[in-house]
């Protein structure tokens, strides 16, 4: 308990560093609009600059760890074994993100056919009701409200060109109606506890690395997803509201939260009391008839809003392409990272600990092979998607780690980077209980994937 309570306010006080750092910066080097225009970015390297020492520590761990076998164990073959897994990394990450090219430009393509009919719109209108409640201190008609039910939409399509700058507009028209301008208010931290917690109906970029690793049905993982994502916002959820003490027991907060609970308990439950074969099969069908259900709703709205279908998926086609070949450089050093810290044993040892301990307390221990993946996810995103490509190599698109690793990447977002960018896009330094909550919500989530791999694949 000590050593998280000094991590947790080691995290607390850097993350509370780098946002009054970058408040300076603003303050006395940049306009408003010129800041917010070029706050991502510098966020941005500073996640990197994290993602870095990850990185180093990976390479320098298996390099001592490779000496002591050699020196005291006499193992003369690891750091050969090392340095090929180097070059076999490399090469993998190289065809993996070559491979995603085609599919990748599909669904962007596809992707923008539904954002250019309206779709994310229609989603805002559908969760505005709700909310509104959950939102109590914008004003009505605020057009806070509206950037927040846009950004919320185009994250749940996996729209993460047009979420980014919704939310970071957002985030500057809550901070005109915030009374306290270096604290967060109510409104700030439900917003982003919602976005930590990584409502996904669309795992387009999970569905496509399963596709290109060999996965036999790469959207079987799909409805494990959009289960274990509900529990990880509802956890966000539901621990805001009761800080805040909005009123949960309010009809229409009711009526959103008791439907979609009742149904994600009853999918869960009518799964638990039917044979293996059978889940596998209505996961994939059912899976399967919703996603192409949505490609097909988004074709009909653009063509009834009198969109050029054809011009507008060649639009996002061409975004999917240079998204492929952008992500080559990340995939092949995180890949080749994790390679070395695997074959010098490492993995093995932080893996094995936690099992032992799992073992001891007579439960499973399968899905502790993919919790690398889990642990990374709030830290950096392309560190846990190198983990997840790890898994599914290592042990099969279709095993159940990889399955369980791909659960874990959709289960929740980089929720440190989240909270840094967000707030300090707006110089907040006081996040109060935002972490807290979003990590509260990245447990949930980790745990109901866990619940619904095991109910699913084993």
């Amino acid at each position: 308990m000590m050593w998280r309570s000094s991590a947790g306010s080691l995290w607390g006080r850097s993350l509370l560093l780098t946002i009054r750092c970058f408040s300076k910066i603003k303050k006395r080097y940049l306009g408003e609009t010129l800041f917010f225009c070029t706050f991502e970015n510098l966020f941005r390297q500073v996640f990197i600059m994290v993602l870095n020492y990850i990185w180093i520590a990976f390479f320098v761990v298996a390099f001592v760890l490779g000496l002591v076998r050699l020196v005291f164990f006499g193992d003369t073959g690891v750091f050969p074994l090392m340095m090929r897994s180097t070059f076999e990394m490399a090469k993998t990450g190289f065809e993996i993100s070559l491979g995603l090219t085609g599919v990748m430009t599909l669904w962007m393509g596809l992707m923008r056919v539904g954002e250019k009919g309206g779709i994310v719109e229609l989603m805002s209108k559908a969760v505005g009701p709700l909310f509104r409640r959950l939102f109590p201190e914008i004003p009505k008609d605020h057009p806070a409200a509206g950037s927040i039910m846009m950004n919320i939409a185009a994250n749940m399509l996996g729209l993460d060109n047009a979420a980014t700058p919704l939310g970071l507009k957002a985030m500057t028209q809550l901070q005109e109606i915030n009374p306290e301008k270096d604290t967060a208010s109510n409104a700030m931290i439900m917003f982003l506890v919602l976005n930590a917690s990584g409502l996904t109906i669309i795992p387009v970029s999970i569905m496509v690395y399963r596709a290109q690793l060999g996965a036999a049905d790469p959207s079987d993982v799909f409805l494990p997803i959009l289960l274990a994502t509900f529990c990880s916002t509802l956890a966000g959820l539901l621990s805001v509201a009761l800080i805040q003490r909005i009123n949960l027991l309010n009809k229409v907060v009711l009526a959103y939260l008791g439907t979609l609970t009742l149904l994600v308990s009853g999918i869960i439950w009518y799964f638990s009391t039917i044979p293996q074969d059978r889940i596998e099969t209505l996961s994939a069908v059912s899976a399967n008839l919703i996603l192409f259900g949505l490609l097909i709703a988004f074709i009909i709205l653009a063509f009834f809003r009198k969109v050029n279908v054809y011009e507008a998926f060649i639009e996002g086609a061409k975004d999917g392409f240079s998204i492929a070949i952008k992500i080559i450089p990340y995939l092949v050093a995180i890949l080749v990272a994790v390679g070395v810290f695997r074959v010098s044993g490492a993995m093995d040892f932080v893996v094995g600990g936690i099992g032992r301990i799992v073992a001891v307390l007579g439960i499973d221990g399968e899905f502790v092979k993919a919790l690398p993946t889990a642990f990374m996810k709030p830290l950096s995103g392309s560190g846990a998607r190198g983990l997840m490509v790890d898994a599914m190599k290592q042990f099969g698109a279709d095993s159940f780690v990889g399955r369980l690793s791909c659960i874990f990447q959709g289960a929740a977002d980089t929720t440190f980077y989240i909270i840094a960018v967000y707030f300090g896009s707006v110089g907040i330094r006081k996040t109060r209980y935002a972490l807290t909550c979003g990590l509260i919500a990245d447990f949930a989530g980790t745990l109901a994937a866990v619940f619904i791999a095991y109910q699913f694949f084993r």
